[in-house]
């Protein structure tokens, strides 16, 4: 585990915060000197392009939080059939990866709450979007922070796979 997730001792399911305890240990006047990426995603699948997508924001800030989309959001996101596997599950899944810091779930349609509760330095989108295309872009600069474009080119989809495997 990273310094900044609590140390070595540190175990997956302490990685996952509520919203609450989200905002209590990372908002802005918590967090010091640290810096804090905010990425955010449905993680139903989990493939290498999201790990080069949390990579990418892990190199942005000290720490990095996931914001996961609740089960409600990602049915509405993507329809009925999804989420694959529920919050909880994914929440762990991604929570056991080394580079990510913190979990949280979301249940909005974007992250824009959150963006305003925790005022994180960065927040990340992968490179489906442009700085311009980001939809929280607006409430990010509202108060001096940044986006950024990490991972790699979306070759890596979830429907993707999904398709692939059901055409087997």
């Amino acid at each position: 585990m990273s310094e900044t997730a609590g140390g070595p001792e540190e175990t997956v399911a302490q990685k996952i915060l509520s919203r609450r305890e989200a905002a209590k240990r990372l908002g802005r006047e918590k967090r010091g000197a640290k810096t804090l990426a905010l990425a955010n995603g449905c993680f139903d699948l989990l493939h290498v392009g999201h790990i080069r997508y949390l990579k990418g924001a892990k190199a942005e800030a000290d720490v990095l939080l996931v914001a996961i989309n609740s089960d409600r959001s990602v049915r509405k996101l993507k329809g009925e059939g999804r989420p694959l596997q529920d919050e909880n599950d994914r929440a762990e899944i991604v929570a056991s990866l080394g580079c990510v810091d913190y979990v949280t779930i979301f249940d909005e349609d974007t992250v824009e709450v959150l963006i305003a509760e925790l005022e994180p330095d960065v927040h990340c989108k992968g490179t489906d979007y442009t700085e311009e295309t980001v939809p929280e872009r607006d409430a990010v600069r509202k108060y001096g922070g940044r986006v950024a474009i990490v991972g790699d080119p979306k070759d890596h989809a979830t429907t993707e796979i999904i398709d692939r495997l059901s055409r087997r």
